[in-house]
């Protein structure tokens, strides 16, 4: 919320600087987020009056201006030239005069005005637009004051231009401080300065004229009230002072009606709508939306609403949107003479999140949603009718008896605060007569009891309903500064992670340290991403997405990470390694809801990474290729060391089906390693002819969990290596074969048995049948006991391969 402070001092002016009450109120709950001066600084402006304007001899656009600057023009009117296309006599406009200082341009520097000639004419200062002044955009021409301004008076103090604008940050439990009055009354309660009341004098009816009310909805609409004036001028000029003030709120200047009724919002945190009354067809009815009818709004879109919307019909159709905006059927325009002034209390539950169904938010509904006042809509008409009177009427105006329908109001319960408990909770003591005086300075009722106050809320706050809330506003009110500094009664215990399990941050720090570089992406995603790269046709949904493609959780990082991948080639990205680790969404029914958990929905923590691009960064001592699938390999290996993986051919949805496995530890699969399949690089638009991406996305939990270090003493024996050429056929995976290997019954002999080469015969080759081929593979043997003789090596290598021959049907290669 923004508002100048000159305003909030007319209400409240504690005898603090600016900087100190904007300390305050930061203190106190309301984040001043911003301290911004009304205008920059300039010097020797004042008001000026033109009293002649003739054309420049030798320019067709300019004019020489006689100017009468009060007490800056001593010798006689000044003499400027001026080429401002309104630039006319009997206007009054600010002058810089001579020596003045402009604000500063974009070299920071300020720009001084001196005499000096304009195509042969002497000019004796400079005629200022509100652009030069830089209080606003608008160059088309002198800024032009009030007739009434006083000549000679510096334009800072006519215009209150050391003013300075405040922009607070509030939380969704401070609606109460919405308005410019609502400040006033917190500023107050703090400070003990004394609080002016709002200008709330009656109205006296002059017709008998009312209209028609039925309120049908009570859980939408608890209080209307509305009163009927005639005979108003729409086309009345809204007075400075108040277009000055809403524009300082950030408000610009509609019309008259509604410069009004923006005022009365801003100043009491009241919203108020003014129909259009010879557009009313019969009475107003206030009720819940009907499946089909729609609504032209004021901003011009059409929508449709339905039983969850509130709306204000008349005997023909929808008219406005409750609490939120009006239609464009009974709008004020030019020719209105008779209008309808209503404020309400509209329930904040029937009206929060209608506005985001239809992609726009006003200030109404954004007040609404918070809490408005309901006791004061009769004060709230009054007000705006004084203002329509002064402002658009005339002696042709006329104003009906306020009509008000109270329907269902909020009961307010009473909320007990024990000042022991207030004591305790705070951290320091309180005693009964603080608690009274904070409670009575915020203007809160209650009653008094052995050392409980019983609090009755006022209408304007919807934010107690708990003793807690009463306790944060006794130290809000006592001030967070007085808060002792008090050491902590309970040991602070550092929590010691098991030495087999290490940090997320650590496996953070180790994908990183691949070369890796970790990416944030939002949880939701598009749909498309979960079907095509998640295989998920039934994702959940999001009620309420911030943007429509985002409209599922995901269930999978990959979709995520493609997208990352894309967002850096449309950048010309030569290479690219992501990584992130973060929750995927999953239905799972087993789920309970707890502290950290949904029911029905489970929320694992993946790690997944993509490598595009070449394997390494370019250099001169190493040839350039791109990343393959084995590079990936050696990475995901490296994130479950000391620990061994198992690597399965498997298929998975995003990935290229020959070009994928599944990464198993102990026997568990713990997820995916693979190239992006060539179906979707084709229909993500990733480029062909540099490789594809390869992914992988594992689970958390298996990569915190690591082997402790165990003890194992150096062998004291040589090892001894044996390399064998066995003949398998293709369909034999290198898995298979060396997992049998090792469990040949060679005991314990063999260690570790590695390929270190694959033959492919030619056709016809002899030795081979049609579809095999030769793995070379090196075996370890080792006793830690007694050196490894030549009898024995070879009866441990005999039985591998006897294993592998009666396994897999492998043969020695020559045999």
């Amino acid at each position: 919320m923004q508002f100048p402070e000159s305003w909030l001092r007319e209400y409240c002016n504690p005898d603090l600087t600016t900087q100190q009450l904007a300390d305050l109120l930061t203190m106190s709950g309301m984040e001043v987020e911003e301290l911004q001066p009304v205008a920059p600084p300039f010097t020797g402006i004042v008001v000026a009056e033109i009293l002649t304007a003739e054309q420049h001899p030798n320019a067709d656009r300019l004019r020489v201006c006689t100017v009468d600057a009060g007490p800056h023009s001593k010798d006689g009117p000044l003499q400027i030239v001026c080429g401002a296309p309104n630039a006319r006599a009997g206007i009054k406009i600010p002058l810089a005069t001579v020596g003045a200082e402009l604000p500063p341009g974009e070299d920071g520097k300020p720009f001084k005005i001196g005499k000096g000639k304009l195509r042969g004419v002497e000019s004796q200062g400079m005629l200022c637009s509100a652009r030069e002044l830089k209080l606003s955009e608008d160059h088309g021409g002198l800024l032009e004051l009030p007739l009434d301004a006083p000549v000679g008076q510096d334009i800072r103090a006519f215009l209150n231009l050391d003013d300075t604008l405040f922009t607070l940050k509030l939380t969704p439990n401070l609606g109460h401080a919405l308005s410019v009055y609502g400040v006033a009354r917190e500023v107050a309660a703090l400070t003990g300065a004394p609080l002016k009341t709002l200008p709330t004098a009656p109205v006296v009816p002059t017709l008998d004229d009312t209209l028609s009310i039925t309120v049908e909805a009570p859980d939408l609409c608890g209080r209307f009230s509305g009163r009927i004036v005639r005979g108003i001028d729409t086309k009345a000029k809204t007075p400075a002072w108040m277009v000055d003030r809403l524009a300082r709120c950030g408000q610009r200047s509609v019309s008259a009606l509604v410069d009004i009724s923006n005022y009365v919002m801003f100043e009491t945190g009241q919203p108020t709508h003014i129909f259009d009354l010879d557009k009313i067809h019969g009475g107003l009815t206030v009720r819940w939306g009907r499946e089909g009818e729609t609504l032209k709004l004021l901003n011009g879109n059409t929508i449709t609403v339905d039983a969850q919307v509130g709306v204000i019909a008349d005997t023909q159709a929808v008219e406005s949107l409750a609490g939120i905006m009006g239609g464009d059927a009974t709008s004020v325009g030019d020719d209105t003479t008779n209008v309808y002034v209503e404020a309400a209390f509209w329930w904040p539950d029937a009206v929060a999140g209608r506005s985001r169904r239809y992609n726009f938010s006003t200030d109404a509904g954004h007040r609404y949603e918070r809490g408005v006042d309901p006791a004061h809509t009769v004060e709230r008409i009054e007000r705006i009718t004084t203002l329509i009177q002064q402002i658009c009427g005339g002696e042709a105006t006329a104003c009906g008896p306020v009509t008000d329908a109270i329907v269902n109001l909020p009961a307010k319960k009473p909320v007990a605060l024990r000042v022991a408990r207030a004591a305790k909770v705070i951290g320091m003591p309180v005693t009964q007569a603080q608690c009274s005086e904070v409670l009575t300075r915020l203007g809160l009722s209650f009653t008094e009891s052995d050392g409980v106050l019983t609090v009755t809320p006022p209408s304007w706050r919807f934010d107690i309903e708990i003793e807690e809330d009463l306790i944060e506003e006794v130290i809000r009110v006592i001030g967070f500064d007085q808060l002792p500094l008090t050491a902590p009664v309970a040991p602070v215990t550092a929590r010691v992670r098991p030495e087999a399990q290490r940090g997320s941050y650590a496996l953070r720090r180790s994908v990183a340290a691949l070369d890796y570089q970790e990416t944030i992406n939002f949880s939701f995603v598009e749909e498309r991403w979960e079907t095509e790269l998640a295989g998920n046709t039934h994702p959940i949904r999001l009620l309420n997405p911030i943007a429509a493609p985002l409209s599922v959780m995901r269930s999978s990082l990959i979709g995520s990470l493609v997208q990352v991948l894309r967002h850096n080639l449309t950048r010309r990205a030569p290479r690219v390694r992501v990584f992130e680790l973060g929750r995927v969404f999953q239905r799972d029914a087993s789920v309970q809801t707890s502290e950290q958990s949904v029911v029905g929905i489970d929320q694992p923590l993946r790690v997944a990474g993509l490598a595009w691009g070449a394997a390494e960064p370019v250099q001169w001592g190493v040839k350039e290729r791109a990343v393959d699938f084995f590079d990936v390999k050696a990475d995901v290996e490296a994130l479950v060391a000391p620990r061994v993986a198992r690597f399965v051919a498997a298929e998975h949805p995003a990935m290229h089906p020959g070009r994928c496995a599944r990464v198993e530890l102990d026997g568990v699969a713990i997820g995916f390693v693979g190239e992006l399949h060539p179906r979707w690089r084709q229909a993500y638009e990733l480029p062909a002819g540099q490789g594809a991406p390869v992914l992988f996305e594992l689970d958390v939990p298996a990569l915190l969990a690591r082997d402790v270090p165990a003890y194992q003493a150096v062998p004291r024996q040589q090892a001894v290596t044996r390399d064998i050429a066995v003949i398998v056929g293709d369909t034999v995976g290198h898995d298979a074969v060396i997992t049998s290997l090792l469990a040949a019954p060679t005991g314990g002999l063999l260690r570790s048995a590695k390929l270190f080469d694959v033959y492919r015969p030619a056709a016809g080759a002899a030795g081979f049948e049609p579809g095999e081929r030769s793995l070379a593979i090196r075996l370890e043997l080792l006793d830690d006991e007694a050196p490894l003789t030549d009898a024995r090596s070879d009866e441990a290598v005999k039985a591998a391969l006897d294993a592998v021959q009666r396994d897999l049907g492998a043969r020695l290669r020559g045999a």
